[in-house]
């Protein structure tokens, strides 16, 4: 028998800050393990009205797809995430 431990992610919640790669302005975010990179943009947009649909989430140099789950994307409490214009036109 396999017992399967829960990540830190799975009990906790985080915080991680996604800047606004067109105007530099931050917005901080608590989010749970099973949130997804797409509820993170549509958070993000909707607060500074942008369309969630023309833009997407960049962690360091690697994009983040919209499906994945905090804790599938390996998002770290204190991450900094950067909302971009879809380089694929979105």
């Amino acid at each position: 028998m396999t017992l399967e431990l829960p990540t830190v992610c799975d009990i906790m919640s985080l915080r991680v800050k996604v800047r606004n790669a067109e105007s530099g302005a931050t917005v901080e975010m608590e989010l749970e393990s099973e949130n997804t990179i797409d509820d993170i943009i549509e958070g993000a947009a909707g607060y500074w009205e942008k369309d969630a649909g023309a833009y997407v989430l960049r962690r360091g140099k690697r994009l983040l797809r919209g499906q994945q789950t905090v804790a599938e994307a390996g998002l770290l409490n204190n991450d900094e995430l950067e909302l971009i214009p879809d380089p694929e036109g979105g």
